[in-house]
C-alpha cells in the first residue's frame, strides 16, 4: 500500500474523499506499481475547488492538479490525469526497443560455389 499524506487548505477533508483517493491510488498502484508515496492537496479559495495529487515512486514523479465546483469532481478529474500519466509511463517503458551492440557479428549464408540458390 502507497503511503498517502493527507493536507487540506481552507477545508478538511472528510472520510468519503479519502475514500475516494484511495480507490483511485489503488487503481494508478496496478498500473505502476506498489512503492511509492502520495501527497494530496486540497484547497478551497472562494469558489473554486482546487485538487493536487502528487505521486513520487523511485523512478518518476507524477502530479495532476484538477478545478472544480465541487471537491469530489476536482479529486475525480485529478486522479484521472494521474492515471493517464501512469499509463504513458508504462507504455514508454514497455515498448522501449532494445537494440543489440554495433560490434555483434551478422551470420551470412554462404555457398560453396558462390553462386545463388534458385527458388
Amino acid at each position: 500500500m502507497m503511503n498517502v499524506e493527507y493536507t487540506g487548505r481552507q477545508t478538511t477533508i472528510t472520510p468519503k474523499q479519502k475514500r475516494q483517493v484511495e480507490e483511485g491510488i489503488s487503481r494508478i498502484a496496478k498500473i505502476s506499481g506498489d512503492t511509492g508515496s502520495v501527497h494530496v492537496i486540497l484547497t478551497v479559495d472562494k469558489y473554486r475547488q482546487i485538487a493536487e495529487v502528487t505521486l513520487k515512486a523511485k523512478v518518476y514523479e507524477f502530479v495532476a492538479t484538477a478545478e472544480g465546483v465541487e471537491m469530489e469532481a476536482a479529486l475525480h478529474d485529478a486522479l484521472g490525469k494521474l492515471e493517464q500519466q501512469a499509463v504513458r509511463q508504462k507504455q514508454k517503458h514497455t515498448t522501449a526497443k532494445r537494440h543489440p551492440k554495433g560490434d555483434v557479428k551478422t551470420s551470412t549464408l554462404e555457398f560453396g560455389d558462390g553462386a545463388i540458390p534458385e527458388a
